[in-house]
């Protein structure tokens, strides 16, 4: 039996709510820059991510053009994660509403307000992200008899 995911089990997979982890190519003779993110993903479509303008994380983003993000469920005894790598297809400005799916989907409506006028003052420095996946890695363990 494969551990793989069907293409509707990581597109659903991916769609949940993980915190992920993007990664970056960075300068030669350095590691590959990896960070947490929360993302936003609907299947089918592009996935979506709100950082800084003026980080290191977004300078090497443009740079390279394309990311990876993993994203997995830890819980014993079975694991699952879906690492998915592709192209970067558009950075623009977040909308307010954007913004608020993003801290709402992650922190719930209470906290997700908090959060949005926690951060207020530096909206306008942020950018979205919009990422095409192309390539798919994943595993299910909970396929695994037993």
């Amino acid at each position: 039996m494969s551990l793989t995911m069907s293409v509707a089990e990581r597109e659903a997979f991916l769609a949940g709510t993980y915190v992920g982890i993007v990664s970056v190519a960075d300068e030669a003779g350095r590691a590959p820059l990896a960070l947490p993110v929360w993302y936003a993903y609907e299947p089918g479509g592009e996935i979506t991510f709100i950082t800084g303008r003026d980080s290191r994380k977004m300078a090497l983003i443009r740079a390279a053009g394309r990311v990876s993000l993993v994203v997995q469920r830890a819980a014993p005894p079975y694991y699952q994660y879906v690492s998915v790598e592709g192209p970067v297809v558009g950075f623009e400005e977040p909308s307010f509403e954007d913004r608020r799916a993003l801290a709402e989907r992650y922190l719930g409506v209470e906290n997700g307000a908090r959060y949005l006028e926690s951060t207020k003052d530096v909206a306008e420095t942020m950018v979205l992200t919009r990422v095409r996946p192309e390539r798919w890695y994943t595993r299910d363990y909970t396929k695994q008899p037993g």
